[in-house]
């Protein structure tokens, strides 16, 4: 009886044993607790909330929600795969130059996958906004794209192939406005042009005429550049957008013949330069002047020619080794895919490129209004004209315009500008995923 008396005193007296114990000095310095149950306790108590948290985490990421699972995995992956090959490109190209010239053979191996990087996190970044967002920036976009091109025809411009079109900045990068000017123009476009207003099925005449002026800036700064290859491009973009938006037939043949005109005008007024000229028709008898304007689709055709069918081998390319043709690792890197990896390293290219570009108009024609189906389309146009042309001029049945072919030519601009073009476009696909 006396010890459960005891019992029943100590179970009583535990708080005020406990408010005692508080009081006392600590036994380490400093009041450290030792590895005591307490200490422990809190440890594994700490331990699992970290768990838990990450676990959470873990958890909204994956679930059927989540802007990550409502990505376009294909997408993302067979850009990933192309930019990858990219580099591989890119380094054979560069490293026996580098090495010859006894510099570091790996810098635009190391400048390339740092490209690659920041582009991905770019594409991240641009795919987890909210699909209003979108149409929100685009005005903002076209503001900094054009001052990015008002910047190049000033003195911080800097002439590359005799075209302004670059900005050097530190550490040896540039940045190159027109770019970024590409997908101002396709998300004000988009958004100019879905805007329809009370009882219209089609944009209107005020909806293309808007279009065309706003579309007009940008374009006549990248003339001013001049930068032939991009003016092209922005030319097939905005009339692709626009037959794409539904307007009627008659207001488009009107359309293609003001750009007949002003094509005709442009030609008569002797507002391209000779070089840009020679550059545009040399692709038309390149034999002609194989060592001046027709020296780089001449000297790319042979490259790709002596690949053969199964190619030379990766880091075996001798007119790759040589450098006989120009900027192979930018303009002309489908050239060294031609003679290092042959007719089926050319055909895994195309068949990936093709791949992005299905995946595109997919989600154009699944778009749940004209404004995303407009976004997607318009960069579905500009990875297949800008690709067209590309791989067109290094077998010599297009002009050479300086275009790079998306994911696979060096440059960060480029890539930068190609990655948030997919993240636009998981946008798009993010929004019908969420309302479907």
């Amino acid at each position: 009886m006396t010890a459960r008396r005891d019992q029943g005193w100590l179970r009583r007296g535990q708080p005020a044993l406990a408010i005692g114990y508080r009081n006392l000095e600590p036994v380490r310095p400093g009041g450290q607790s030792g590895p005591g149950p307490g200490g422990f306790n809190r440890g594994l108590a700490g331990y699992q909330s970290r768990r838990g948290r990450l676990g959470g985490l873990l958890r909204r990421a994956v679930a059927k929600r989540s802007p990550l699972r409502s990505l376009d995995w294909i997408l993302l992956l067979t850009v990933l795969v192309i930019s990858l090959i990219g580099t591989v490109l890119v380094y054979a190209a560069t490293e026996p130059s580098l090495r010859q010239a006894g510099e570091n053979p790996h810098t635009y191996l190391i400048k390339q996958l740092l490209n690659i990087a920041i582009g991905l996190v770019l594409m991240l970044g641009v795919s987890l906004l909210d699909y209003r967002q979108l149409r929100l920036y685009a005005p903002f976009v076209l503001v900094l794209s054009c001052l990015g091109l008002l910047a190049v025809l000033s003195p911080l411009g800097t002439i590359v192939n005799g075209a302004r079109s670059w900005i050097s900045l530190p550490g040896g990068f540039q940045i190159e406005p027109s770019e970024y000017a590409k997908i101002a123009v396709i998300l004000l476009a988009a958004a100019l042009l879905s805007d329809l207003r009370q009882g219209e099925t089609r944009p209107g005449l005020r909806a293309v005429l808007l279009t065309l002026a706003v579309a007009a800036v940008p374009l006549a700064l990248i003339v001013a550049e001049p930068d032939l290859g991009v003016t092209v491009l922005m030319v097939a973009l905005i009339a692709g957008m626009i037959t794409l938006s539904g307007v009627r037939w008659t207001w488009l043949a009107g359309l293609a013949g003001i750009t007949v005109l002003l094509g005709f005008a442009v030609v008569k007024l002797h507002l391209l330069k000779s070089y840009q000229i020679s550059r545009f028709t040399s692709f038309l008898h390149p034999s002609e002047n194989p060592r001046g304007t027709g020296y780089s689709a001449h000297q790319s055709a042979i490259s790709i020619g002596s690949g053969g069918m199964h190619g030379q081998g990766l880091f075996h390319g001798q007119l790759v080794a040589g450098g006989f043709v120009p900027e192979q690792h930018t303009d002309f890197i489908f050239s060294v895919a031609g003679e290092e990896l042959g007719f089926v390293g050319c055909m895994v290219i195309i068949g990936l490129l093709a791949l992005v570009l299905l995946r595109a108009i997919r989600i154009a024609a699944k778009a749940d209004d004209q404004f995303g189906m407009l976004v997607a389309a318009g960069i579905a146009i500009w990875f297949a004209v800008q690709s067209f042309i590309n791989i067109g001029m290094t077998m010599g049945i297009m002009p050479v315009t300086g275009l790079p072919l998306p994911f696979l030519s060096y440059g960060g601009s480029a890539m930068f500008a190609d990655m948030i073009a997919i993240g636009a476009l998981q946008v798009v696909h993010r929004h019908r995923t969420v309302f479907s």
